[in-house]
């Protein structure tokens, strides 16, 4: 019998009233816009939640964590962290949400089910205020942070295929929060 595939989670992380705060629930929308999810991946928004997110890891072998990472180096610069260095990046408070990733990461660890492979992929951060916008560096390098998800994926087994057009109606199709359906017209 052949081995099954690997099960992915991309996850998206953030705020979207803190202008870059929300950078990984915006990459996971245009992943869904822009993409086919393969049936051994999920791709979904976590927002800020924190522990409730424990149940969204299950039977996940790897993990592309996506968010805003703080790092000494130009806004909009792309970021990719693997293994041990997760951990302290989360922890290094960028925002009130990333609390809630470290203890995630913690519960995970004493729960026994912390993936094979975590990934944290993201950008640096030019604005953190109130506002729903992302700034000007993060927003001409979400595609390319977009890109780069999709590739590691496909390392990770994962081929995601991009889509061929929107909807009949023009419309792009509607992305998957962790917990309940995204809001009508997305």
């Amino acid at each position: 019998m052949a081995d099954s595939p690997r099960s992915l989670l991309v996850l998206g992380l953030g705020n979207l009233l803190c202008a870059d705060d929300g950078l990984g629930v915006h990459a996971v929308e245009s992943i869904h816009q822009r993409f086919e999810v393969p049936g051994n991946a999920r791709v979904l928004d976590g927002g800020t939640l924190g522990l409730s997110l424990l149940s969204c890891f299950e039977g996940a072998d790897d993990v592309i964590l996506v968010d805003a990472i703080a790092a000494e180096a130009p806004s909009g610069t792309l970021v990719r962290l693997e293994g041990d260095e997760v951990a302290p990046a989360v922890r290094n408070r960028l925002s009130c949400h990333q609390i809630g990733v470290a203890d995630l990461l913690d519960a995970l660890v004493l729960l026994g089910s912390y993936p094979e492979r975590v990934i944290l992929l993201g950008l640096v951060p030019e604005s953190l205020e109130l506002d729903t916008n992302l700034s000007p560096a993060v927003a001409r390098n979400l595609p390319n942070l977009v890109g780069r998800v999709v590739e590691e994926a496909t390392r990770l087994g994962c081929e995601f295929q991009a889509r061929e057009s929107l909807r009949p109606d023009g419309s792009a199709p509607a992305y998957t929060r962790c917990f309940g359906p995204a809001p009508r017209g997305m």
